[in-house]
């Protein structure tokens, strides 16, 4: 079975997503998907112009050989335009390889581990007032996990908090360009216990509760907060530090028995092997589409789970379905999988373009057994929303000294 094409797609169904479609001689096709934020046509000119020429020909079988083509022999390795393009082909030939099975990709990595997937949902907000309100709402709705994110007092915005805009489009206008934020340490570690703190106190302590720094800590700073907030038992507190120096992570474990995740913008296992080995995180979160696709992922969940750690996807809307269900797929079959990010299952738009295998019931996502991923996409469709170019914020402290988004 042979590569016969490799197309690639860049649509906009409310985000911008490139989606890759590989076709075989004998008529199966897989999807992938390819999507960086904010540098989406990147990731089309590796693949258009270096990958596609390379497999055309190739067997669709040898996965884990093709794998290793693309990243050794490139000689350049890691980096999240060179892993999202591996990443998409990755899938599409697990999907291709379920389907010629008449197997749901999940049963070729193992069977389940279980029958249902874990997810924790979003609760932002305004004041505290809002986001514990959202987070009843999402109490009744039938989730068992869930994180806050609040705006900051006499901040003009917070990290997860939109206001009234409803995307990064709308806050970039008619000319696109980084929108910038504003920020302050000392509001947000004086701020940020007093919501988790309110969040117990009308809720009680069976919701598990997660919260995002988005790395903007330094790791003392980052220690302080997981002290503060260890009265409040979180789940976990994500990105507190940023991780190029892993070290970073030991001193906040010294001082916090908070429980630790990071990895949402990890490429590969080197972004988290200190942190494993170390035992100095408790969830690793790298998703499908920037780490490589299904093979590396489930090879690091297997080396994870030597160190108590366990795997929480990245589960951001700039992920397109076809990331969503590979997630489910793993999620639903390694032993230490913890908990999966989940923002919806999408409508509109993005419904119009991708059909997917998965649904929401009391808080855990079902994963219906389709052939491969169970993903279908509509070409036609994709074409009607054209890709519109963004950016991702920047942030900046009040001195206009330029800080982590």
């Amino acid at each position: 079975m042979r590569i016969s094409d490799i197309k690639i797609f860049v649509s906009c169904p409310g985000r911008n997503f490139v989606t890759v479609k590989i076709e075989t001689n004998n008529g199966f096709y897989g999807l992938g998907d390819a999507t960086v934020n904010g540098r989406e046509l990147a990731v089309v000119a590796y693949l258009e112009e270096h990958v596609k020429h390379c497999l055309l020909g190739k067997d669709a079988h040898q996965i884990e050989d093709i794998w290793q083509y693309l990243y050794k022999g490139a000689y350049w390795r890691r980096g999240p335009i060179t892993m999202a393009a591996i990443a998409a082909i990755d899938m599409a030939l697990w999907d291709i390889k379920g389907k010629v099975a008449g197997l749901p990709v999940y049963q070729l990595l193992g069977g389940k581990s279980r029958h249902k997937i874990k997810t924790y949902a979003h609760a932002n907000g305004e004041t505290i007032e809002e986001t514990l309100d959202n987070l009843g709402q999402l109490i009744e709705q039938g989730f068992k996990a869930v994180r806050l994110q609040c705006a900051i007092p006499k901040l003009k915005s917070t990290y997860g908090i939109l206001g009234d805009k409803k995307d990064y489009y709308e806050l970039q206008s008619s000319r696109p360009l980084p929108p910038e934020q504003p920020w302050d340490t000392t509001k947000y570690l004086n701020f940020i216990p007093t919501l988790f703190k309110k969040a117990r106190e009308q809720y009680g302590m069976d919701i598990e509760l997660v919260h995002d720094v988005h790395s903007r800590l330094t790791p003392i700073e980052a220690a302080k907060l997981g002290k503060d907030l260890e009265p409040y038992n979180l789940l976990f507190l994500e990105d507190s530090v940023t991780a190029e120096n892993q070290q970073g992570y030991q001193q906040v474990r010294q001082h916090t028995t908070t429980p630790l995740a990071v990895g949402e913008i990890f490429n590969t296992i080197w972004d988290a092997k200190e942190l494993i080995e170390n035992q100095w995180i408790d969830y690793i979160r790298m998703a499908a589409t920037h780490g490589g696709g299904i093979t590396p992922m489930k090879k690091m969940a297997e080396f994870a789970a030597i160190y108590h750690v366990r795997t929480a996807p990245h589960g951001a809307p700039d992920l397109s379905p076809i990331c969503h269900a590979a997630h489910a797929h793993l999620n639903i079959t390694v032993n230490n999988f913890g908990i999966q990010e989940f923002i919806g299952l999408g409508g509109g738009k993005l419904k119009e373009v991708f059909e997917h295998p998965l649904s929401l019931e009391d808080g855990h996502i079902i994963l219906a057994d389709k052939p491969g991923l169970g993903v279908d996409f509509d070409e036609e469709a994709a074409q009607k929303y054209k890709y519109k170019r963004s950016y991702l914020p920047v942030t900046r402290l009040d001195d206009g000294t330029l800080w982590n988004w």
